[in-house]
This record gives structure tokens, sequence and C-alpha cells, in this order.
């Protein structure tokens, strides 16, 4: 009588241990899909509770190609405007050019210097400007203006050699050589009646 309750007590510990395992498998097999609809549940109750817009910022995920874009409004000589974008990094010559605005024919060499700090300026050796049809004036009084890089002794000679002294301001620049920053947003560019550059 003893052995049988000792055979039944140790067939009750077996299957009550093969019901816990199971249960304990079912638990761990159940509990990620079950965690994953209480926080999914809990950012839906959140969202719609909340005065915040659920909208993406650019902290949200990975960057994108929008955030390397920039709105760059082309006045031409007839005051007529369009905006067009631009990429970061371009140069405003290529800008217009992709955009289907002629700023005329432009030739250029590799750059002559590149300012790398306050304290720096790394001599490139290159030719730099070498034509001057892309004559454009710049925005003064936009931010992104007093970032780009200074026009360059080469290019300032180029565009005396193209136009006449009183068609060059202080916002004068070559569309080649200006390097289009993340501060141009917004910026008005202003097209000088071209030169002629289609004479046999």
């Amino acid at each position: 009588l003893t052995s049988t309750t000792q055979n039944r007590h140790s067939l009750i510990v077996t299957r009550s241990m093969m019901l816990s395992s199971s249960l304990l498998r079912f638990a761990r097999s159940t509990a990620p899909a079950a965690a994953a609809k209480s926080m999914y549940a809990a950012t839906v109750r959140r969202t719609l509770t909340s005065n915040t817009p659920a909208v993406a910022t650019a902290s949200d995920g990975p960057p994108s190609v929008f955030d390397k874009i920039v709105k760059i409004t082309i006045v031409d000589p007839s005051g007529a405007r369009r905006i067009i974008p631009a990429m970061v990094g371009q140069s405003l010559y290529d800008a217009c050019d992709a955009n289907g605005i002629d700023l005329g024919p432009a030739s250029i060499g590799a750059p002559e210097q590149k300012i790398r700090s306050s304290t720096w300026t790394e001599p490139l050796y290159g030719e730099g400007a070498t034509s001057g049809f892309d004559h454009v004036l710049l925005q003064g009084a936009n931010e992104g203006v007093a970032e780009a890089e200074p026009a360059h002794t080469n290019e300032m000679k180029v565009m005396a050699d193209y136009w006449d002294e009183d068609e060059i301001f202080p916002e004068s620049r070559l569309a080649s050589m200006v390097e289009i920053n993340a501060k141009m947003d917004g910026m008005a560019v202003y097209v000088p009646d071209r030169l002629v550059d289609d004479i046999p």
C-alpha cells in the first residue's frame, strides 16, 4: 500500500511538472505577442488622448533626402519669379540647369582654394572660374549667402573681364562658383540680362 501511494504521488508530481513546463512554454510563446498588443494599445490610447499632432519629425527616423533640399526663388530680367528645389552641396548653376533655367555657358576648373576654418584656407591650385557668362545677384540679406564661401580673386577677375563695371555689384557672383547650403532656403537670385554667347 505504501509503494502504491508512492507511485501515485510520483506520477502526480511528474504530471504536474509536465503540465507546468507546458504552461511555461505556452506563456513564453504568447508573451511577446501579448506584450506587443498591449504596447500598441497603449500607444494608440496616448495618441488619441494627447494634444500633440502625430507627425513624424526629423528625430523620429533616419535622415531623408528632403532634409537636404532647399527652395530658391529665381527672378529673371522681366521680374518673373520661379521657385526651384536645390540640393545642399550642389552649385547654384547645376540647380538652375536641372530645373531648365538657362544661365548661359559655364566653364570652371578645380577650385582655387577651400576655406576649412576661420584660421585655415587650403590652397588647391585649381583654375577656378574660366568664363563669366553665368553672372547672378544673390539676395544679400539671406543668412546662407553670408555663410557661403566668398568670391575668390579669379572669380572677381573673370566677372570684370565679361561684365561692365556698372553691372557688377557687391551681391554679384558666378552661379557655377556658389555652393548651396542649408541656410539658403528661401533665397532670391536675380538673373541679369544675358551676354551674347552664340556668336559664330
